[in-house]
């Protein structure tokens, strides 16, 4: 029975990896608030589906509940892949309503916090459940050594997943490509301005290779 149990198994996982190779991939685009994780994902989806995903501000947290766009298929030098993009919140430690008020009246910037709050917890889980790869976006311009950071890539390695570190908004004048390769080393960097299109050539290039 031992042997039979172990033939079994072993069809089962040959038969799993073969079915999974023709079922679009789950990528997840994670990164802080505000680094362009919607502008990118927007940008992909138009250009290879027509359509966009979700909305775009210059607010915080404009992004509050995760949005996928399905079956996106990427055509790279004769190979095509196949994706669903998963656009999550952006990942932080601490939500204050007052970061809106600014923006918004009170009482829109306290639901828009507690939004927020909720679409954290959905990113997360989305991250520990649902993902089979991850683009990690990171705004060029900003430190890239934060809690944030640290945690969301110590969980990426921990699953194994396969992730591209995205280098946006290179066209601001204060963007460093080197800080965030100096930061994680052990990543591949892909720098790029998703709201300008630039360098989306080897973005795509990367997609199709790693993900492919």
């Amino acid at each position: 029975m031992g042997l039979l149990k172990g033939l079994k198994d072993s069809i089962s996982r040959a038969t799993d990896r073969l079915f999974s190779d023709e079922e679009p991939k789950r990528i997840g685009i994670y990164g802080p608030p505000n680094a362009g994780k919607t502008t990118l994902a927007n940008r992909i989806a138009r250009d290879w589906t027509g359509d966009a995903i979700g909305t775009e501000s210059h607010i915080p947290h404009e992004t509050r509940r995760a949005r996928r766009k399905e079956n996106v298929e990427i055509e790279r030098n004769g190979k095509t892949v196949t994706i669903d993009i998963v656009d999550t919140p952006g990942v932080t430690t601490k939500v204050d309503y007052e970061e809106f008020t600014d923006e918004m009246e009170k009482d829109d910037a306290v639901r828009r916090s507690r939004e927020a709050t909720e679409g954290v917890a959905e990113a997360m889980h989305w991250l520990r459940e649902d993902v089979d790869g991850v683009i990690y976006v990171l705004d060029s311009a900003e430190d890239p050594i934060t809690q944030v950071n640290t945690m969301l890539i110590g969980i990426i390695e921990s699953r194994d997943l396969p992730v591209l570190i995205f280098a946006n908004k290179i066209d601001l004048d204060d963007s460093s490509i080197k800080r965030i390769e100096d930061a994680f080393p052990q990543h591949q960097t892909v720098p790029l301005s998703a709201k300008e299109g630039d360098n989306m050539d080897e973005v795509y290039d990367n997609i199709a290779e790693y993900f492919g």
